[in-house]
């Protein structure tokens, strides 16, 4: 799981939430089930009403936050991909958060198996595991309420929280990212339970966060459903993302003027919990300059060589550093998409034989680069096609060997011709042996239909992006990636408009299940397992920084200016990079280049 960064608080924290938590004497282990109710006298302006634009008052958040938060539309609650979010985990407690909690015991042993938890906003629901079950690895999927273990710590519950989906801090568009850990302790005296959490983010936040929950006892308390149904709130034109450019947002000043808050300790930082904040306001200390991360502490990159999970249906993924390849299994074959590349040839085979014995049947190229191509020739050699009447004609038997490459003509141009970066020399079943022409091809294999969709203008000119119909999964190819900005080959097709189009196409084909969570789940060509809201999340991120470079590029900035300016800097704690075969200067320049500046 190895989540938390090395933070210089994270031991006083911890002590501190214990002595928060512990607040009966360490006998039996206290027994947390029952209904709930929220108690508000701590801070009820800001979990009822919420908190004001501009008031991130001793939150100990970075300078990459800030801007995110001072950048943030409220505006974009109303997009139907963000209707029906709950509240994650470390803030579900916060808001309206009437709790009722149950257990789940082993009926042999009368071990505790699990904790569970409703909130009544939004119907969360939570399950803690007490049976000492590891963490999942790094490409699981994440959720809402993210993956929970429990030990007890005297009459105090520890409770450990990774694979959280990105969500905020505060609901005034303050972030918080999906590389966080939450950390808790739940203790209880008499009929009040308190929680105590922690988060510990490394992109967003200098320190861990610190708060306390507190509820009351109330066995007569009743619960209501919590329906969500997405709704077309605002007539806007598709892809449009609302967010205000950095400097332009007219709204950060009202709550320092009408709190009569100091503008500096309004903005936030670890610095201005502390007392002696205030002495650094009396002598009018110049503010330092903003600082930002210009790539991730800890790369989003699964370090596995190669892993192995089912998604759903007839769906595998298989993930590695260099890229993942799906995989969909049955009765008539396999059929894999992208081949991976040649030097891990062996182990893909390997990993797909410990799946099915299956003979392969069909291989998907979804862009011509050799991660993805790289294995063609081993996957073919080792496939076969179901061939007769007018597939064989005379050609006979020998059309049965090998399995069948489909890529788009595109991708065939640019693995073929010298001109556009290709070659003629590699023997046959290196290149696509069935190539289609247009919009889609569709196959039905192993009960269900697969429609291969070309996305023009993405990544490159010739990207397909595979919907398994029946299995409910899409794999995506490298229009989407949840470890980097998105590659735009420009000298191969890409554009930013075509990468932002392939993005909301993903978002009309894929259905969330309840919560917006789940349902078709979405395999990105590189990093962890994902659904429709990790799309959207990155959907807007890439249309907010497009949006930024073509406000500078109309306004008669250079690339190097615009780089200079860093429009990126916000997000690129989590997204960027300044080494390796695609830095953030690189795609910087690639959307300047292929944005348009007419409205």
């Amino acid at each position: 799981m190895a989540r938390l960064s090395p933070m210089r608080p994270l031991t006083a924290c911890l002590a501190a939430l214990a002595c928060l938590a512990l607040v009966t004497p360490a006998t039996a282990q206290n027994d947390f089930v029952g209904e709930w109710e929220a108690r508000y006298h701590e801070d009820q302006p800001e979990r009822i009403p919420g908190p004001a634009l501009g008031d991130y008052l001793a939150l100990p958040i970075n300078d990459a936050a800030r801007m995110r938060a001072e950048t943030w539309d409220a505006s974009l609650h109303t997009l139907p991909e963000w209707q029906c979010r709950p509240h994650p985990a470390d803030y579900g407690t916060r808001g309206p958060a009437n709790l009722r909690i149950w257990k789940e015991v082993d009926p042999l042993t009368q071990r505790v198996l699990a904790y569970r938890t409703h909130v009544q906003w939004q119907a969360q629901e939570r399950t803690i595991w007490m049976d000492g079950r590891p963490h999942p690895p790094d490409d699981a999927v994440h959720t809402w309420q993210g993956f929970s273990t429990g030990r007890w710590e005297g009459n105090s519950l520890v409770v450990t929280t990774t694979h959280l989906k990105e969500s905020y801090l505060r609901r005034n568009g303050v972030p918080r990212s999906d590389q966080a850990t939450l950390i808790e302790y739940w203790g209880r005296r008499g009929n009040v339970l308190t929680l105590a959490s922690m988060v510990v983010d490394p992109v967003y936040l200098t320190e861990p966060m610190l708060r306390t929950t507190n509820w009351q006892l109330a066995p007569h308390q009743t619960m209501e459903p919590y329906p969500c149904e997405v709704a077309e709130e605002i007539d806007r034109p598709e892809g449009v993302i609302p967010h205000h450019l950095p400097g332009t947002n007219p709204f950060l000043d009202d709550f320092a003027r009408r709190e009569g808050v100091p503008q500096p300790a309004a903005r936030g930082g670890a610095e201005t919990a502390m007392p002696e904040f205030l002495a650094t306001l009396r002598t009018r200390t110049p503010a330092p300059a903003p600082t930002f991360a210009t790539a991730p502490e800890r790369s989003p990159v699964p370090t596995a060589p190669l892993h192995a999970q089912r998604v759903q249906g007839n769906v595998y993924m298989l993930s590695s550093p260099e890229g993942n390849i799906t995989l969909q299994v049955g009765e008539e074959g396999v059929l894999v998409v992208d081949a991976g590349p040649a030097a891990m040839s062996a182990q893909v085979l390997s990993a797909i034989q410990a799946i099915s014995s299956a003979p392969i049947r069909y291989v998907v190229n979804t862009d011509p680069h050799p991660e993805h191509t790289g294995g063609n020739r081993t996957l073919f050699a080792e496939g076969e096609t179901i061939a007769g009447g007018d597939v064989v004609n005379a050609v006979g038997e020998s059309s049965r060997t090998g399995a069948v490459v489909i890529g788009h003509e595109n991708t065939m141009m640019r693995m073929t011709q010298p001109d556009l970066g290709g070659s003629r020399d590699l023997p046959f079943g290196a290149y696509p042996t069935d190539i289609y022409i247009g919009a889609r091809k569709d196959l039905f294999m192993n009960g269900e239909g697969v429609r291969i969709e070309h996305v023009p203008g993405a990544h490159t000119d010739g990207n397909s992006i595979v919907f398994f119909r029946r299995s409910d999964v899409i794999s995506t190819g490298d229009v989407f990636t949840t470890v980097a900005y998105p590659v735009i080959a420009v000298d191969q097709g890409g554009t930013i408009q075509g990468e932002i189009d392939a993005l909301n196409t993903l978002l009309r084909m894929a259905i969330p299940a309840a919560k917006s969570e789940g349902g078709t789940y979405i395999v990105p060509g590189r990093g962890r397992l994902t659904d429709m809201a990790d799309v959207a999340y990155y959907r807007d991120m890439v249309t907010i920084i497009r949006d930024r470079i073509r406000d500078m590029k109309s306004k008669g900035m250079t690339l190097e200016q615009v780089q200079a300016a860093r429009p990126t800097r916000d997000y690129d704690g989590r997204w960027g990079a300044t080494t390796g075969p695609w830095t953030t200067d690189m795609f910087v320049a690639a959307v300047y280049r292929t944005v348009t500046t007419a409205n």
